[in-house]
């Protein structure tokens, strides 16, 4: 469960193996959970953090998520809550940071991880609902993820022929609505 789960410590943690990851390549999202915590943004959550990873015997930590996940990526050390010799032991903790986001908004990356495989999920759904509107001769509105981000909107509107698409990038201008009315009335 991402922080939350170092946090909280317990069950967890587990170390994963063949078994444990068996059959998940083509599960879309994350099967390990993620969750947002602000008990990692405290130096009191940090500590039950690092306290965890000590107890764990964890020194290698791999982040990955968005925008948010990185920036607090720096567990506080346990000074006084473990022996000397723990501390010894496990003084040095390497962090490396991977972006997993679908957004694929970040400067350096040619794609985020989950990019690809959110636009694949896009496409098999439009391809699917695709036929049913032409059966019905309706008009079907399909909403993305990518909250701040128009890039997975833009490559599956344009992939799929989309009539009409709006993106956080370039707002509708005014009177928009009535420009839509008329192009789907066509």
């Amino acid at each position: 469960q991402g922080y939350e789960g170092l946090v909280e410590g317990g069950d967890n943690i587990k170390q994963a193996n063949w078994l444990s990851v068996s059959n998940i390549i083509q599960l879309g999202g994350t099967v390990i959970g993620s969750a947002r915590c602000k008990a990692f943004t405290t130096r009191a959550g940090r500590l039950r953090a690092a306290r965890n990873l000590v107890e764990h015997g964890i020194t290698n930590l791999c982040v990955i998520g968005g925008g948010g996940s990185p920036a607090v990526a720096r567990p506080s050390r346990p000074a006084g809550q473990i022996s000397e010799e723990v501390a010894r032991e496990n003084c040095r903790l390497n962090i490396v940071g991977l972006v997993g986001s679908i957004d694929n908004d970040f400067c350096g990356t040619d794609m985020t991880i989950g990019t690809d495989s959110a636009l694949h999920r896009i496409m098999e759904v439009i391809d699917a609902i695709t036929t049913t509107a032409q059966s019905h001769q309706r008009t079907f509105v399909l909403e993305v993820m990518g909250r701040h981000c128009g890039y997975l909107a833009l490559v599956s509107g344009l992939a799929s022929g989309a009539d009409w698409l709006f993106i956080p990038e370039s707002p509708p201008e005014d009177g928009w609505e009535d420009l839509m009315c008329e192009r789907l009335g066509e």
